[in-house]
């Protein structure tokens, strides 16, 4: 095997096990949400009193819990997909950051809605959700980065439609104030995060001064004009 053929398989090999490691916090987080869901099945119970209800000291673990809580199969399906992806983006792109984006997003959504939101339970993942599509969005705009502006236009191609849950009324029995302040979240942590994680490359290109040219152009010159008068004076003394 060429030794080209060889750096590009380690360099496969690399990326595999990359995209492995991003998946174990994303999978690991929708496992549990799922297992939630299952054992108020199982045990005829609902686990929405642990939501967040705001303002209330009852509502406080909420912000720890309700993510891991929904209504339904159709509603733990829907933040399910989005929440896998968006995740598994994040520890993929942002590796760096991704642990400390993850946790600021979940508690600061959580902590936000408990402030501001209506009264009554909130419950579901969907504030994360649009904290993680809200960062990846946001940040890539910042750091005028390429690959990440990719991720950026992906992301409005794929989720553009979320913006529509960002209005009272639009959707019955949803939480906007999950959606509003987690995409809120969102944008102040890619502003605060915007120096740390991966940056724009900076290409250092090896450039000589203009002087160099010039020297190299006079003395050129010189030597030309140094040669042809030599030839024209022994030339002359011919003559003579």
């Amino acid at each position: 095997m060429t030794k080209g053929g060889s750096d590009l398989k380690k360099e496969g090999a690399f990326y595999r096990k990359k995209l492995l490691l991003s998946m174990i916090i994303p999978g690991i987080f929708v496992f549990m949400m799922w297992l939630v869901k299952l054992i108020e099945i199982l045990f005829e119970t609902d686990f929405s009193r642990f939501g967040i209800y705001p303002l209330t000291a009852r509502g406080l673990p909420g912000i720890l819990f309700s993510p891991f809580i929904h209504a339904d199969f159709t509603h733990l399906f829907s933040n399910t997909v989005p929440l896998f992806f968006l995740s598994l983006a994040l520890f993929y792109f942002y590796s760096e950051v991704a642990v400390g984006v993850f946790i600021w997003t979940y508690f600061l959504t959580g902590l936000l809605v408990w402030i501001g939101g209506r009264e009554a339970w909130h419950i579901g993942a969907s504030g994360v959700v649009y904290g993680l599509a809200s960062f990846l969005f946001f940040s890539g705009i910042i750091r005028r980065y390429l690959r990440l502006i990719a991720l950026s236009l992906l992301i409005v191609f794929l989720y553009g439609s979320m913006v529509w849950g960002l209005f009272p009324g639009v959707y019955k029995n949803v939480s906007w104030e999950s959606h509003m302040l987690g995409f809120f979240s969102g944008v102040v942590l890619a502003v605060l995060y915007r120096n740390q994680g991966p940056q724009k490359p900076v290409y250092e290109w090896m450039e000589e001064e203009p002087g160099d040219y010039e020297e190299e152009f006079i003395d050129e010159n010189e030597k030309k004009m140094e040669g042809e008068n030599g030839g024209q004076g022994e030339w002359e003394k011919e003559r003579k």
